[in-house]
């Protein structure tokens, strides 16, 4: 049976325009069966402006309430009891769906999905894991990037399992490079948390390389990067803002002088590349590892790319079936450990 992706419809900044042309571009690309969850008026509305759509593989489920970026995630949570949230989180936890995507309240969306699905047996905090481009052409994933700001070691060594699963999974990587992001490679660096957990990641049976620095996400040295919620977002908003940074200067740069805008046609593909490789929306946003079911978070920015790729991943990780991987690993690591 082909996935069934319930996205909130309701969840970026622009919405649904961007989730309803992700949606429809995913439909057509992939084949991908996608429910729409949210404001039914407002989606129809929207659907009608793409008559193509007609006869994809989209459906719509109504729910009556939104959780906006302006809530407080556990009091909304509460309170809006038929948000779109938590009306397509139920479709997954029911069997009706595969997977669950939002561009919406992080907070909100990440509790919605610990209470509505639950954990997975052995996780004791589910984690996001988040993408970044290397020089060495490929990709190197981080985790955890906001879900637990306050951790102990054996959450980190947690993260490590599910972090190097996905990672060998999803791009088939037979022993991936495990790495604890801290201020230096020696053992002895870092703070009471790093040093505990180097010790811990050390026992398990994964390819665990010791520590990592901050340079390393991008210099492809290592697959898997382990930190906690408070570290791993700072790191990973600041890798955005410098991204930013270096397409706005570039693109600045290049409309300086006719000279250098003759260049720019003539070097056209490789610039284009270039874009591409630092374009977050390429990575499909962010997996909440350690839940029981699919859940992917995605920018509020979010554009019609960004949600397809959302989709995209969201299909491949529950054809996959990486959670009853993560389920059997930590089972089996724990007895070991014990």
């Amino acid at each position: 049976m082909a996935s069934v992706i319930v996205l909130d419809a309701m969840g970026s900044d622009r919405a649904p325009k961007p989730e309803i042309e992700g949606a429809i571009q995913a439909a057509r690309q992939f084949g991908t069966r996608v429910v729409l969850v949210g404001y039914d008026e407002a989606i129809h509305a929207e659907l009608d402006r793409h008559p193509g759509a007609a006869g994809l593989p989209i459906e719509v489920v109504h729910a009556s309430e939104v959780i906006t970026m302006k809530d407080k995630a556990v009091q909304a949570v509460r309170a809006k009891r038929d948000s779109s949230m938590r009306v397509g989180l139920r479709l997954v936890r029911e069997g009706v769906a595969s997977g669950f995507i939002s561009a919406g309240n992080t907070g909100a969306a990440m509790a919605t999905a610990k209470m509505v699905l639950g954990a997975i047996p052995g996780v004791d905090r589910p984690a996001l894991a988040a993408f970044f481009p290397t020089t060495a052409g490929g990709v190197a994933s981080m985790l955890d990037v906001g879900a637990n700001v306050d951790c102990k070691p054996h959450n980190l060594a947690q993260f490590a399992v599910m972090g190097e699963i996905y990672f060998r999974t999803m791009f088939g990587t037979h022993r991936p490079r495990v790495g604890l992001l801290s201020i230096g490679e020696e053992e002895t660096k870092g703070n009471e948390l790093t040093r505990d957990s180097f010790h811990l990641l050390k026992q398990l049976p994964l390819n665990f390389i010791g520590n990592v620095e901050g340079r390393d996400l991008y210099n492809g040295n290592v697959d898997v990067i382990v930190a906690d919620g408070f570290v791993g977002n700072v790191a990973l908003k600041t890798s955005e803002g410098v991204a930013n940074l270096v397409r706005a200067t570039l693109k600045e740069t290049l409309k300086a002088t006719i000279t250098r805008q003759v260049g720019y046609l003539l070097s056209r593909s490789a610039f284009a590349d270039f874009k591409k490789r630092l374009d977050h929306t390429e990575y499909g946003g962010a997996p909440l590892l350690g839940v029981k079911g699919v859940c992917f978070i995605t920018h509020g920015s979010s554009n019609a790319n960004a949600i397809k790729n959302a989709i995209r991943v969201a299909a491949e990780f529950a054809e996959h079936r990486i959670n009853d991987t993560i389920e059997k690993e930590l089972a089996t690591l724990a007895a070991q450990l014990t």
